[in-house]
């Protein structure tokens, strides 16, 4: 057989067995209804990001707090868990609108966000989770929890978020690609843009 003819033969298995992959991946997939996924998305928010940090908290000595109630400097934690909470309704309300058809149990969704907090994060709902874990290990003065909360952004930066970028490449190529260049894996601030004739003036 010709070098042209393997490469063909090549391809063709290759093509066979990435399709073989795609459906047996579908087929595992669960599609869950559209309007269930936000008493979903609370139910999880809850139990993951507010009874299970409230949990850990009970192994450990509660710093600043007296006769079971926390101190000043403790109730500066639920500022970031307000800020956090309201972020995943945020992004929450972006993902519902997207999905018109439902959810399906992976993490590749069939669409591409870049709009509200997309803009400034590529991962807005995994960095609002870490603030509130912040805002937790704050509120009931608990390293237990804050070890949790580095065991969180461990787990995050090196196996969740690296793996679902690839399958993003994998899903909308170039388009997620130029998204990823623009867009940083975690933070920015917003890019603050002058009127054209404070611009022109500044470059005089």
């Amino acid at each position: 057989m010709s070098g042209a003819g393997c490469k063909r033969l090549f391809d063709r298995l290759k093509v066979m067995g990435t399709s073989g992959a795609f459906h047996q991946e579908s087929a595992r997939r669960v599609h869950i209804p559209r309007w269930p996924a936000p008493i979903l998305l609370i139910g999880g928010t809850f139990a993951v990001h507010v009874a299970l940090p409230w949990a850990i908290s009970l192994v450990a000595p509660r710093h600043g707090w007296a006769k079971g109630r926390p101190g000043l400097w403790n109730l500066i934690g639920l500022i970031p868990v307000a800020a956090g909470l309201g972020m995943i309704a945020w992004g929450g309300c972006l993902h519902f609108v997207a999905a018109t058809g439902g959810w399906e149990l992976q993490r590749t969704p069939p669409y591409l966000l870049a709009k509200g907090p997309y803009r400034f994060s590529r991962n807005p709902m995994y960095l609002f989770e870490l603030a509130m874990w912040l805002g937790w290990g704050i509120f009931y003065g608990s390293r237990a929890v804050l070890i949790a909360l580095v065991v969180w952004w461990i787990v995050f930066a090196f196996s969740i978020v690296p793996n679902e970028e690839r399958r993003l490449e994998a899903r909308f190529g170039e388009r997620y690609l130029q998204y990823k260049s623009t867009v940083p894996r975690w933070f920015r601030l917003p890019r603050v843009t002058l009127p054209q004739d404070l611009a022109q003036d500044g470059a005089k």
